[in-house]
C-alpha cells in the first residue's frame, strides 16, 4: 500500500496514466508480473528502496530490459515507465509505504525514495 505522509491518505492511482497505460500494452503480462515479482521480492528484505537505484545502469539482460525494449530504448521514457511500474508494485504491497524526493551528500536523488512506514 502506497500512503502519502503529505496527504494523510493511500494512493490508489497511477500517475502519468496516458503514459503508463501506452508503454504497458508494450510488454507481455509475463514480463511485468516478473518485473513486479522482482520488485516485491526486494521490498521483503529491504524497508528503504530508491527508484534510480533499483534497475542500475545496464539493463540487458535483467528483469528490466523488456521496460527498456517497450520505450524503444528511449532511456528517459525507460526511467519513468520504471517509477511508474515500481508506484504501481509499491501500490500493490502488502505492507504499507511512503515516499518522498531526498538528498544525498546534499545533492538531489533523482528517483523517488521509498520507505515502510507503520501507521498509527
Amino acid at each position: 500500500m502506497l500512503y502519502s505522509i503529505d496527504n494523510e491518505s493511500y494512493i490508489k492511482k497511477i500517475p502519468h496514466i496516458v503514459d503508463y497505460n501506452r508503454w504497458r500494452t508494450r510488454i507481455s503480462d509475463d514480463d511485468y508480473q516478473a518485473i513486479h515479482d522482482e520488485l516485491h521480492s526486494r521490498m521483503s528484505v529491504s524497508k528503504i528502496e530508491t527508484s534510480s537505484w533499483i534497475p542500475g545502469r545496464n539493463w540487458n539482460g535483467t528483469v528490466f530490459q523488456p521496460i527498456y525494449d517497450a520505450c524503444e530504448s528511449d532511456e528517459n521514457a525507460s526511467a519513468k515507465f520504471f517509477g511508474l511500474i515500481l508506484w504501481h508494485a509499491v501500490m500493490e504491497h502488502d505492507k504499507t509505504w511512503s515516499f518522498g524526493r531526498y538528498r544525498l551528500n546534499d545533492i538531489p536523488i533523482e528517483g523517488l525514495t521509498y520507505f515502510e512506514i507503520t501507521i498509527p
